[in-house]
């Protein structure tokens, strides 16, 4: 089912005080409301076996729903709120599938990659880090992947499909996030073989479970780079994987930031819906009206005195 709320907004990719992000939950909502959205996602990261400083403690879980469920309540009629993770899987131990995480009342589940185990047990110090700072991704290349970039590529493809096979979850976070780093280092390319080949043969098995794909807006703004790349749009258009555009915010006047541009480039590649969740369903959200949008605005920088 395909329905229209022109000009309304969503997000369901947030990070609050819960785990990595800069302020109270309220306080995104509020962001959300005054940017006329229509619905907004809490997505804080999941717990892990292991203590970091972005990772939500389990023992705050409990209070996590709490506020939540409070602030749907407030805010009832005003803005579709909805409880959700970002669950890292980390292998076929601890992941999304998990008896821990199926078991919590929530709205939606994310599933990313962050880390990838390169020996047990689950500690900080046996991940290879593929977020964060590059010298902790440089670091892990050099001391458990030989230098190779194509290494670490590959056992970060190899295990996005686990994740994938493992399921339980509704949305695949940041998809080719290997990039964000990789890009940086000399011996990368997301248009080799060795890179295109396993993201390509992930679509295709995304597609297959019939999973959603968010596009990842968090560095549009910045670097125009979004996850999965610009580039592969029209991969995910043929092979009618539904996405969405999240903007992964830890700010909240960063709740839109790069939705706009990126719904456009989508709309380039055939897309004409998101999917998104709408009355507690998940359903696809017409967007045609960005091409008037950018009709109009054309036409304004066209004639300006008009």
């Amino acid at each position: 089912m395909r329905i229209k709320n022109l000009n309304r907004h969503s997000n369901f990719h947030s990070h609050c005080i819960f785990c990595d992000g800069r302020a109270e939950p309220e306080e995104f909502v509020k962001s959300a409301i005054e940017k006329n959205f229509r619905a907004y996602g809490f997505s804080s990261h999941s717990p892990l076996p292991f203590e970091t400083y972005w990772n939500m403690n389990k023992n705050r879980m409990t209070a996590y729903i709490e506020e939540a469920n409070r602030l749907k309540i407030k805010y009832k009629g005003v803005i579709e709120l909805y409880t959700g993770l970002e669950i890292d899987y980390l292998d076929k131990t601890y992941n999304a599938s998990i008896p821990y995480f199926r078991d919590l009342p929530l709205d939606f589940r994310i599933s990313s990659i962050h880390f990838i185990p390169w020996q047990l047990p689950l500690l900080e110090e046996n991940m290879l880090c593929i977020d964060g700072p590059y010298k902790d991704f440089e670091d892990g290349l050099n001391n458990h992947c030989g230098g190779s970039i194509r290494r670490m590529t590959e056992m970060y493809f190899d295990a996005s499909m686990q994740m994938v096979e493992a399921g339980c979850f509704d949305i695949v976070g940041h998809i080719d996030k290997i990039s964000y780093n990789g890009c940086r280092h000399p011996d990368f390319d997301i248009n080799a073989s060795w890179f295109q080949k396993p993201f390509l043969e992930l679509l295709d098995f995304v597609a297959e479970k019939g999973l959603a794909v968010e596009v990842n807006t968090k560095y549009m703004g910045r670097y125009r780079q979004t996850f999965p790349h610009i580039e592969s749009f029209k991969e995910l258009y043929n092979r009618e994987i539904p996405v969405m555009v999240n903007s992964d915010c830890h700010y909240p006047e960063l709740v839109n930031d790069g939705r706009e541009e990126t719904i456009e480039l989508l709309l380039a590649a055939g897309f004409r819906s998101l999917r998104e969740l709408a009355d507690g369903k998940w359903q696809d959200i017409d967007i045609r009206h960005f091409f008037r949008k950018r009709k109009r605005r054309s036409e304004e920088r066209s004639n300006p005195e008009t």
